[in-house]
């Protein structure tokens, strides 16, 4: 990466007024990654809005209930005709916002036919939504390293998917993401959430132990040393699964840093931390991985 993405500062947001009527509850439990991937931004931009239920219902046409269960994520899952109807008038995009949808239904065991049928009369406009300009340069800068990290835990299928939902989360949120205190940072955290989202968890704990099939140390080896090869891979599958025991924070620096080949500088500029939060980071994994891959070995006591 040459230089941490820059863009100019948001305006500040308008101060928020009470808004009158019951309190929009809480996602409920059961919802999925891929239906929270576009069910957040819908709230975010329905509490920014300043309309109260009884006024967005007006508009749209669909009762009030009907409304507070969509941006709960309570009863069925909605069909798109509601949420085209509801995003017009919060004025959110709507082609990142039906790709997240069909995502969202598929994860729900919804069938293709289905979510044809739930969206073939409401067609999006002939010329497709264009993201904001800052959008695309931060993902034409972002996207190959994010790619990197991803193809660590997720075969090249599930990589591009996220990848593809993570740019529409960010397009959606951009607003929001341009107003924290680092977009880096903001958006690590969207990628971060989705590839552990469809990763694989063993007590709790990140198995990407098929990446260990394709690091540079195995590859070094010829196909003809089986003996090598089965011992760098028994190791290597070692050494991640104590990978996985690190804490989020310092497994990301290592496997920015160790499998896909960065420099500290660009971990930083990718993660969105300063320099020496890398390199402690770093310091500390390696003191663990060290304990456990070599530990210290045991000293007999003075015999009586």
């Amino acid at each position: 990466m040459t230089k941490p993405f820059e863009s100019q500062a948001p305006l500040p947001a308008p101060a928020s007024t009470t808004r009158p009527g019951r309190k929009l509850g809480p996602i409920t439990e059961n919802v999925g990654s891929a239906h929270r991937a576009w069910l957040e931004p819908m709230r975010a931009s329905y509490l920014k809005s300043g309309l109260t239920m009884s006024e967005l219902s007006g508009r749209v046409r669909f009762a009030k209930s009907k409304i507070s269960e969509l941006l709960r994520g309570a009863g069925l899952y909605p069909r798109w005709e509601m949420l085209q109807s509801v995003s017009t008038e919060l004025r959110m995009p709507q082609g990142p916002l039906q790709r997240l949808w069909r995502q969202g239904a598929f994860e729900g065991q919804k069938s293709k036919e289905w979510v044809e049928r739930s969206s073939e009369k409401t067609a999006l406009a002939m010329s497709p939504p264009v993201p904001p300009v800052d959008h695309r340069a931060f993902r034409e800068l972002m996207e190959d390293h994010y790619a990197l990290y991803a193809q660590v835990f997720l075969n090249d299928d599930q990589r591009d998917a996220v990848i593809s939902d993570v740019f529409d989360i960010l397009w959606l949120r951009w607003n929001e993401a341009l107003s924290s205190p680092d977009l880096r940072l903001y958006a690590w955290k969207v990628l971060r959430t989705n590839v552990m989202s469809r990763t694989s968890h063993i007590d709790g704990r990140p198995d990407f132990a098929t990446a260990a099939f394709d690091t540079i140390a195995l590859q070094s080896l010829a196909e003809t040393d089986h003996a090598a090869r089965a011992a760098q891979i028994a190791e290597t599958l070692e050494l991640f699964k104590a990978m996985s025991r690190l804490p989020e924070h310092q497994l990301d620096v290592m496997v920015l840093r160790h499998l896909c080949g960065m420099s500290p500088e660009e971990a930083s500029d990718l993660l969105g931390v300063p320099m020496a939060t890398v390199r402690s980071d770093e310091r500390h994994a390696l003191h663990f991985l060290e304990s456990v891959m070599c530990p210290p070995p045991e000293t007999e006591g003075n015999a009586l």
